[in-house]
């Protein structure tokens, strides 16, 4: 549904997106994960067609975003971080305008200004001045516009920023509601927004792409990756550090008679621990396997890489 190979863009000097390239298939949900200014923004402005690229290739449901924007567009819903509205129109008046830029008029404008106000949570707000509306409201309205045409493709830029907690929480279900029937993606400094939504995402710093991949695969592509928790009694952490496969262990303390240890190595090494312990008399209170959060993950990766 969306492929872009080699993207750049530069503003004189400044580099802002550098030879960015990923693929995100029909029915996909990934997030566009990245620190501020890190080129997310200005990456989904060129998918939008709304900024000219400097050097690469777009292609959104087929059509080249260069050669056919007018294409692209029909195929695309946008959300700005800031949604464009007119604070003295209402949200009735505001919608149709939106409907008729897209091409709808009459019964059929109507219509779809009905049925993205449903969508969307704004039914019985017809009439409310855009310029009245609290940010919740408004990011509604800015989605609700992005939805009217029906795009196949939906990128929303910062859809929660500035919300309190109970509207972050309205967007969230809203936006996986969305995502049950097109393309989406979300791009977002907020990292439990991608957890709570995303099944992949892609890490953006400094105009590079980092890493990609599901939640899990992030997670293991940390510096450190997994490592695994021991507690065990019977045995010094020297005598589990000695067996063949396993690379470090760390001492984290003691519990009565049981060490707690960290374990690193390159395979999976529970299956040698549970063999050495059987074998040995050992004790095994705990064993299991930890990933680093997707906020270390983040973390590690732009601060080894950006």
């Amino acid at each position: 549904m969306i492929d872009v190979q080699h993207l750049t863009k530069s503003y004189g000097p400044r580099l802002a997106v550098d030879d960015v390239s990923f693929s995100i298939g029909k029915g996909e949900v990934v997030g566009f994960l990245g620190p501020n200014g890190a080129g997310k923004t200005t990456t989904m402005r060129i998918l939008t067609g709304f900024l000219p690229a400097t050097g690469g290739d777009v292609k959104v449901a087929g059509f080249d975003v260069f050669d056919e924007p007018m294409q692209v567009k029909r195929r695309v819903g946008y959300l700005p971080e800031s949604p464009p509205l007119y604070p003295e129109l209402t949200v009735g008046t505001y919608l149709e305008f939106a409907a008729e830029l897209r091409g709808f008029y009459g019964k059929e404008r109507l219509k779809r200004v009905g049925r993205v106000m449903e969508q969307v949570g704004l039914v019985g707000w017809e009439g409310r001045v855009l310029g009245s509306l609290s940010k919740g409201y408004r990011q509604r309205v800015g989605l609700a516009q992005a939805l009217v045409h029906e795009p196949e493709v939906l990128i929303l830029d910062e859809p929660t920023s500035g919300l309190d907690p109970t509207q972050v929480m309205g967007m969230r279900e809203l936006m996986r509601e969305l995502a049950a029937t097109r393309t989406v993606i979300l791009s977002t400094h907020i990292l439990g927004e991608v957890e709570a939504i995303c099944p992949r995402a892609m890490l953006i710093a400094g105009g590079k792409l980092r890493a990609s991949g599901t939640i899990a695969e992030l997670r293991e592509q940390a510096p450190g990756g997994v490592w695994y928790y021991l507690e065990v009694a019977g045995a010094q952490d020297r005598e589990v550090g000695a067996l063949a496969g396993v690379q470090m262990v760390e001492p984290l303390g003691i519990d009565g008679d049981f060490a707690k240890l960290r374990v690193r190595a390159p395979a999976d090494p529970r299956e040698l621990l549970f063999r050495a312990a059987a074998a040995k008399g050992w004790r095994v209170r705990a064993l299991e396997q930890r990933l680093p959060s997707l906020e270390e993950a983040f973390i590690g990766i732009v601060g080894r890489e950006g």
